[in-house]
Formats: C-alpha cells, structure tokens, sequence
C-alpha cells in the first residue's frame, strides 16, 4: 500500500516547518504568495490530500451542505439544485442532495442523518405529507441553519425563499379575463401546501376584482399527473354551465386536461384557453404552446443559498432569519392567445 502523503513530508521536502505548510495549504494570509505557492505546487506533486474530516472537525465547519427535495428528476427541483450549486461551489462547499418521495417519515430520518453527519446547513423543501409540525419542529431547532425553498411550513423564525404564488395565480387568471374568458375553471393542488392555497386565492381574487362570479364547481381537486388532468377537464366539461379557459396550478396537470379537449376536438385558444404554472420545458413545444407562469427555479436555488452564505457570515449566536419572495412572470403563448 502507498504511503500517503503528509504535512510533514513536504515540510522535510521544503525545509520548513509543518506549521508553515499547513497555513500555506489554508491559505493563512500570514504566509508570504511565494511560499504559498511553492507548498501548493510541491503538494500537488507530491499528490498530497487534505483530510478534510480532520479540518472540519478543528474549523467546526465540513464545508458541505445538505439540499432536500421530493424528487431529483422534476425539472423545477433539478434547475433549483443546479442554482444552489453554481453559488455554493465557488464558495468550497459540497452539496448532498437527497429526495424525500414525498414521505414524512423519510424526510424526517434524512434530515437527522444530516444533521449526524454535521453538514453546516440544510436547504429543504418539504413533502406533501410534512403536516406533523411538532416532529419537524424538533428537527428545526437545531443549531444548524435551516432555509426553506418553495414548499414550506407554517413555521416562524426560519428564513425561506419562495415566489410570490398568490401574484401568479392572480396575473394567470387576469390574463385569461382580458382575453375575454368568463367561466374559468381552476385545477387545484388541495394537498395543505401553502402555495397551492395561494395560487387558489389569487385566481378566486381576480375573478371577484373583474366583477365576475366565483363558481366553487369549477375549482376541481388535483393531483400533479396527466391522468388526474384528464379527469378534471371531464367532470369540468359535464357540468350544466362548462368553463371557457382553465388556470391550472400546475403543469403537469393541466396537460391532461388539454389532451382531453383536444380529443373533444374543442380548439386551443379559439373555443378554449389555458394557462399553467411552473413553465415546464415541455409547454413551449406542445401544439399549442401552452402559456404558464415561470418560477426561476435556478434564482431560486441561488437566493437560497445566498441565504444560507450569508447566515455563516453571521454571528452563529445571532440567528437571523430572512423571507425572501420573488417575483413572477407570466409567459404567454398560443394556448390563451386569442389578443394581438
């Protein structure tokens, strides 16, 4: 077995003392470029690694930080890690992503082996099920700082970043006004999450600041899947008085219902308009392009860790907590076009 190489190998090599090496590898600005330099180039040679286990251990930090979300292969999460890691990287700290499959019980176990394994932060959006506030609390009050990103609890003093979701269903729906829609109909996420109860009330709002009627028929129960689409658009489409344009909070959702018009043969925009929200990749390439509110994921996932960078800076014994909204866009394309 090779021997590795340590501190004091290339203090013998360099005729230094192993003090020096290790401010030189640290990059202490007590030591001079030249020297620092000199020990870089000569560990490089001589294929030193840094024990980074023994230098979280005496900095009190390990330089990695945990990124939790339901699921790693949905665009939205997967453009938020993608956002956290451009801004942690340059920074020397290494992310570990888990995924939660939307299951309390796991989500809770992955934030405990996080916490076990002293990751300096934990940047979390929660699951569907995370209901049981008071396991989450316990988690929470930990010393280790806690950022929220999209999905999050109702719970004080932990900073969070978010879009403003109640503005997106609001201009969504808005929009879908001026085009000259009456009955709107709503696909609606009910699964207690904070920002489907906001998309809800934007769309229930502008639809009363138009001085139209809000119908409780036509906001119909969703679940995030084509199929679940597909039924909402058939009960929306039975009912005595059917909607003329559809906001759907999500979607993935609103696909299948479109799939389901279409087969009705009912045209997209002229006899009916739609509007998602998350601006999926796949909107854009549908016929028709399907307008949807976009949600920066990948700002998202900077702010995000802009957050957690910034409660490291800060006194540890000081916590801060920040909520951050950002803002929305609605992008318009041919599925509510029916105005130049």
């Amino acid at each position: 077995m090779t021997k590795k190489t340590t501190i004091y190998d290339i203090a013998k090599k360099l005729n230094i003392t192993a003090a020096t090496v290790s401010r030189a590898l640290n990059n202490n600005p007590r030591i001079s470029k030249n020297t620092r330099e000199l020990v870089l180039a000569t560990a490089a040679k001589m294929n030193y690694k840094q024990n980074r286990l023994a230098l979280a251990l005496k900095s009190g930090k390990s330089k990695n930080v945990g990124v939790v979300v339901p699921y790693i292969n949905r665009n939205f999460f997967s453009s938020v890690i993608r956002g956290i890691e451009d801004e942690l990287y340059p920074k020397g700290y290494h992310v570990i992503i888990s995924q939660t499959h939307e299951d309390q019980g796991r989500e809770l176990k992955i934030l405990q082996n996080l916490l076990n394994a002293q990751v300096d932060g934990i940047l979390l959006s929660t699951s569907y099920t995370s209901q049981e506030k008071e396991k989450l609390d316990t988690v929470l009050k930990k010393s280790t700082p806690f950022i929220f990103f999209d999905r999050k609890p109702d719970i004080p003093d932990i900073s969070s970043v978010t879009i403003d979701d109640y503005q997106g269903g609001y201009d969504a729906t808005k929009h879908l006004i001026d085009q000259g829609c009456t009955k709107i109909a709503h696909l609606h996420v009910s699964n207690g999450l904070e920002l489907y109860k906001n998309r809800l009330q934007g769309y229930k709002n502008a639809i009363l600041d138009s001085g139209l009627e809000f119908k409780p028929e036509y906001v119909i129960p969703l679940k995030s899947d084509i199929e679940a689409g597909m039924e909402a658009a058939k009960a929306l489409m039975k009912l005595p008085e059917p909607p003329d344009a559809i906001f759907s909070s999500t979607d993935n959702g609103l696909l299948g219902a479109v799939k389901y018009l279409q087969d009705l043969s009912i045209k997209i925009p002229e006899d009916f308009c739609v509007v998602g929200f998350s601006n999926e990749p796949f909107t854009q390439f549908m016929n028709p392009s399907i307008s949807s509110v976009d949600q920066s994921p990948v700002e998202m996932g900077r702010m995000a860790a802009k957050v957690f960078l910034e409660q490291m800076d800060n006194d540890q014994s000081i916590k801060i907590h920040k909520k951050v909204v950002l803002p929305i866009k609605l992008v318009v394309r041919k599925s509510s076009s029916r105005k130049s």
